[in-house]
């Protein structure tokens, strides 16, 4: 098995930084991801490590992450409900 085909099966690639900090995602790379030239990317710094993701996946699990927001109440509404219930609590007391 050629050596390239070993390390995309196990999603581990070695890259040299080059001048200016340049990277070169790998064609094999760049195909499975579907990553084409003009294509955004987010970068993230996560825990020492760099990820990379295209910018509609991260946009993607961004609203996945606030879906439950979206439905039914506001979240304004939800907070001043809550205000309004302390200050009757304490009113009673």
């Amino acid at each position: 098995m050629p050596y390239s085909m070993l390390v995309a099966r196990e999603a581990k690639l070695v890259l040299t930084v080059r001048r200016q900090g340049r990277l070169v995602i790998p064609a094999s790379v760049r195909r499975r991801l579907r990553i084409s030239p003009g294509d955004q990317m987010t970068v993230t710094i996560d825990k020492g490590r760099l990820v990379l993701e295209p910018r509609a996946a991260a946009a993607a699990r961004a609203r996945g992450m606030f879906k439950q927001l979206a439905r039914g109440a506001s979240v304004v509404d939800e907070l001043v409900a809550q205000r309004r219930e302390e200050a009757r609590r304490e009113n009673a007391d």
